[in-house]
């Protein structure tokens, strides 16, 4: 068990059942229109998302987030904090500002739905301020950026290439995690959601 943030595909985010997300979509649609933006419809399906390809996204969330708080507060305003890791649903449109959908989540009273153009570019300042490594695993579809920071390769890599991304690892990890999230949600044309 544990929280993750994993790619949707469009079986799964279109429908109304109980553990879809076709109530998030048909109210973000909603709300899209309202703002005079066109729907989100071209999700892909779940054929396109072979696992080991890349084309998924799936990440545990296990290290402690206080570093990434303080590295947060220290590096970006509060809005920007709530862009890059504050939202409930990631997906790959420009959004002027975040849209908060009144639908219960896992983990929320409410849907809050950001733009991963966005997130990337907040996450990409992060990324910066860290130095963190070209090696960071760029496709994460079966738990390869959390293997890679938790089971040691992260801590071989800071032992030979130190500075400030090996000097706390879990701080790192959560960086790369919401970059790779945005930069997967803009890659693969797909929801990013918290499970």
């Amino acid at each position: 068990m544990g929280v993750y943030l994993v790619s949707v595909a469009a079986e799964e985010w279109f429908d109304d059942e109980e553990d879809g997300w076709g109530g998030v979509a048909s109210a973000l649609n909603v709300e899209l229109s309202r703002r005079g933006l066109p729907p989100y419809e071209s999700v892909p399906v779940a054929a396109d998302f072979v696992r080991g390809s890349g084309q998924a996204f799936e990440e545990k969330l296990i290290p402690s987030m206080d570093g990434f708080d303080a590295l947060c507060q220290a590096h970006l305003s509060r809005e920007e904090v709530e862009t890059v890791c504050g939202w409930t649903v990631l997906v790959p449109l420009s959004l002027d500002e975040e849209i908060w959908l009144p639908i219960n989540s896992a983990y929320t009273d409410s849907t809050m739905v950001a733009g991963a153009p966005q997130a990337l570019a907040i996450a990409e300042k992060l990324a910066a301020a860290v130095d963190l490594p070209a090696e960071t695993p760029a496709m994460c579809d079966n738990l390869d950026l959390t293997a890679w920071f938790m089971d040691g390769a992260a801590k071989e890599l800071a032992a030979v290439r130190p500075g400030p991304w090996g000097d706390d690892l879990d701080t790192a990890f959560y960086v790369a995690l919401f970059l790779r999230a945005a930069q997967h949600s803009i890659r693969g044309g797909c929801p990013i959601v918290y499970t």
